[in-house]
């Protein structure tokens, strides 16, 4: 069984993000095998507040090259959750805005 921990990786800082915020628009790395549902669920545990709607989306890998050697990025799973709008904001972004 995974918790919550397990399904949010890290918040994505970028300056794109942080756009979102006055939105109310939070984005997180996740788990690859995480669904919305395990998304909402997980957010509303760890950060106590009420979440209206959750997109994913899934990011691919690019070829990236070291010298002579070739390889790639790691593919990863990308969720921008919206807060409802009466919910509070999540603490650990307020200080970046």
């Amino acid at each position: 069984m995974k918790t919550s921990c397990d399904i949010i990786i890290r918040p994505i800082i970028t300056e794109a993000s942080m756009q979102g915020l006055a939105d109310k628009k939070y984005t997180f790395e996740v788990a690859k095998t995480a669904n919305k549902v395990e998304i909402k669920k997980a957010v509303e545990e760890i950060f106590k507040v009420k979440v209206l709607d959750v997109n994913t989306i899934k990011v691919n890998s690019k070829p990236k090259r070291l010298g002579v050697h070739m390889g790639s990025t790691s593919e990863w799973k990308k969720a921008i959750v919206t807060l409802t709008a009466d919910s509070k904001t999540i603490e650990f972004f307020d200080g970046m805005m």
